[in-house]
């Protein structure tokens, strides 16, 4: 016999789906409601607003996307073979729960509050991540570059190409497993000759 999820954990992934993968303006608490099979002052009860769940639904996707990582990188790996255990976890990511991303992707687009409760959440995962780089530039692993500046190229590289199905399409991929293992693998390559110095 399986255990029931609770409604608030329901109303998350739900939500999360939702939001990360038709929008957050193409999706209204109604919507929600009907695909969960409750109310919509049911989803009220757990969470005062549409932007009240936004924001419980982006710390849900932030956490899941920091599991993902955490669980990916070898703490004592050095050099590109830390970027490309990441780059890995981010790719499977994007296949196993493509609205994670999805999300994070939505509202950095859309800026305004929802961006900066997102930035606010990756805050520390970020810190780390620019740590790591100039650790990696001072043993000169790593060509000498802003570190924030490489990682912003580094996220819009592997977030864009593991989540733009429509590009993929104007371009002639389908975007299938087999085009996602293809762009992983490119992507690395890509910013192997990027990263790592000569």
């Amino acid at each position: 016999m399986s255990v029931p999820v609770p409604t608030r954990e329901r109303i998350l992934d739900s939500s999360l789906a939702a939001f990360g993968l038709r929008g957050y303006d193409s999706t209204s608490l109604d919507d929600l409601a009907s695909d969960l099979g409750i109310t919509k002052q049911a989803i009220l009860y757990h969470f005062s607003s549409k932007e009240h769940l936004l924001t419980a639904t982006i710390e849900l996707a932030v956490r899941e996307l920091g599991s993902a990582l955490a669980g990916a990188a070898d703490p004592q790996a050095r050099g590109f073979q830390r970027i490309e255990d990441l780059v890995r976890a981010t790719f499977s990511l994007a296949a196993r729960r493509p609205e994670v991303l999805g999300l994070v992707r939505l509202v950095t687009r859309q800026g305004g509050t929802a961006s900066g409760e997102l930035a606010s959440a990756m805050s520390v995962m970020l810190g780390e991540a620019v740590r790591f780089v100039e650790t990696e530039m001072v043993a000169g692993r790593f060509r000498r570059h802003d570190p924030r500046m490489l990682l912003l190229a580094v996220y819009s590289a592997v977030v864009g190409v593991a989540t733009e199905p429509e590009v993929m399409r104007a371009l002639g991929l389908e975007p299938d497993l087999r085009s996602l293992v293809k762009a992983r693998r490119e992507t690395i390559e890509f910013l192997r000759a990027a990263l790592t110095a000569d």
